[in-house]
């Protein structure tokens, strides 16, 4: 069992313990999957309202992806103690549980962190599992490790504005592209490079000591030119999921003496503290809604000279797009069916607010019913309620009818029987 003082028993870490202990702020821990052997893995969601959706930026935390690099997970359990124990006590453990949507989960190899060695239980490296975008490995489900899968899952389930996963073995953050086409080491920056940088830099600077690192400028890589990678999962998050994801080396020793952890989670505190909070205090943050109905709509938002764009959520419509501070951009919001509207902005180092109404564009796509989240056709379901209503109505109106035809029968039977007597006049 975890013990709050990071005890030397800190490596045997037994997570739904967290069911009992912060009631009101997280939802009970649920397992998103199994594990090769069938060991569930656990996630905790921190916030003021857990398990509820909200127009609001979501964040997950990642630990033990390499089962011999297990700081992440003892860190990451630390963390989640820490923001629960100071809420409405601390002014930025109240900002995270308020205004974001905090996933932890502290292990994705349990296995692997069991056998002690690097891959899972069929030995197989889960940063090196999911597909990838330069060369077609992994490309069939079926050969994927049930890890993967279950957090590619995870991913098309939630709507993720950034993460970071925990590793060791050194002191740096990491940020795509993970490799490059041709396999060199080399730098090799994604569409959102500026903004990667931006997010590496508060986690960094915020450390201890990473920014002071001799082999790493600022405390702060590119993946593909530290050692390239493929089929990395911070990749596939970017690319797939929208979700601004780092890669946090977070100690120079794979495993080290409980009696070092405490150290460790203290030099790392305000760096995941930081990254987190850079959600609510930075970028720009808005709504998408449709100018006709007045609805929000899963809108898609761009940036002019940044070949990426994010999604606007189905149920609310709101979006949260990372961007480095400092600099003026073109913010494009589309959809089909409608006609896109563009702004330029002037990004301070404080987050912007920013709504959309686009007005449909005329096309038959502007009458194609929105999905939601559920999985419904919002376009059938008034349809579907004014039909229920309408036979509830017909229904109870043949119920009257019937009861005033049988009052009217009675009293034609008893009038029949004893007829009224005529009245007399005195």
């Amino acid at each position: 069992m975890f013990q709050r003082d990071i005890s030397p028993v800190c490596y045997k870490l037994h997570l739904p313990i967290l069911s009992s202990l912060f009631e009101g702020l997280h939802k009970p821990a649920i397992s998103i999957g199994k594990s090769v052997n069938g060991s569930p893995l656990w996630v905790v969601e921190i916030s003021d309202k857990p398990g509820q959706r909200e127009a609001e930026p979501a964040f997950k935390f990642i630990g033990n992806v390499h089962g011999d690099e297990p700081v992440g997970r003892e860190v990451l359990m630390q963390l989640a103690y820490w923001l629960c124990d100071n809420y409405l006590k601390d002014p930025l453990a109240t900002l995270i549980v308020e205004n974001t949507h905090l996933h932890i989960l502290p292990t994705l190899n349990p296995d692997g962190f069991a056998l002690r060695r690097r891959g899972n239980a069929n030995n197989i490296d889960l940063n090196r599992d999911f597909p990838d975008q330069f060369f077609p490995i992994n490309d069939d489900i079926n050969y994927r490790q049930p890890e993967t899968r279950a957090i590619m899952s995870w991913i098309k389930q939630e709507h993720f504005t950034a993460s970071a996963t925990l590793h060791g073995g050194a002191l740096v953050a990491n940020y795509p592209w993970d490799g490059s086409r041709d396999k060199r080491k080399q730098y090799y920056g994604c569409p959102d490079d500026k903004a990667f940088r931006y997010m590496a830099s508060v986690y960094s600077q915020s450390h201890y000591n990473m920014s002071l690192s001799k082999e790493f400028r600022g405390g702060i890589t590119n993946g593909a030119l530290w050692y390239p990678i493929y089929g990395g999962m911070q990749d596939w998050n970017y690319i797939h999921g929208g979700c601004f994801e780092l890669t946090l080396e977070i100690s120079d020793v794979k495993w080290p003496k409980a009696s070092e952890l405490l150290v460790i989670w203290k030099q790392n505190k305000m760096s995941m503290l930081n990254l987190v909070a850079s959600l609510v205090k930075t970028g720009v943050h808005g709504r998408i809604f449709a100018a006709d109905t007045g609805r929000p709509i899963p809108g898609s938002l761009m940036v002019k000279g940044i070949d990426s764009k994010i999604s606007a959520s189905r149920t609310f419509g709101d979006y949260h797009r990372i961007l480095a501070p400092g600099e003026s951009y073109e913010v494009v919001a589309s959809m089909e069916g409608f006609t896109p509207k563009r702004t330029r902005i002037m990004l301070e180092r404080e987050a912007m607010n920013l709504d959309f109404i686009l007005d449909p564009d005329g096309t038959n796509a502007q009458t194609k019913p929105l999905p939601n989240d559920c999985g419904c056709d919002d376009g059938i379901k008034p349809f579907l309620i004014r039909e229920a209503y309408l036979w509830l109505y017909l229904l109870v109106l043949f119920f009257l009818l019937a009861l005033y035809l049988l009052f009217r029968r009675r009293i034609s039977s008893r009038l029949a029987r004893n007829p009224p007597k005529r009245p007399v006049a005195i």
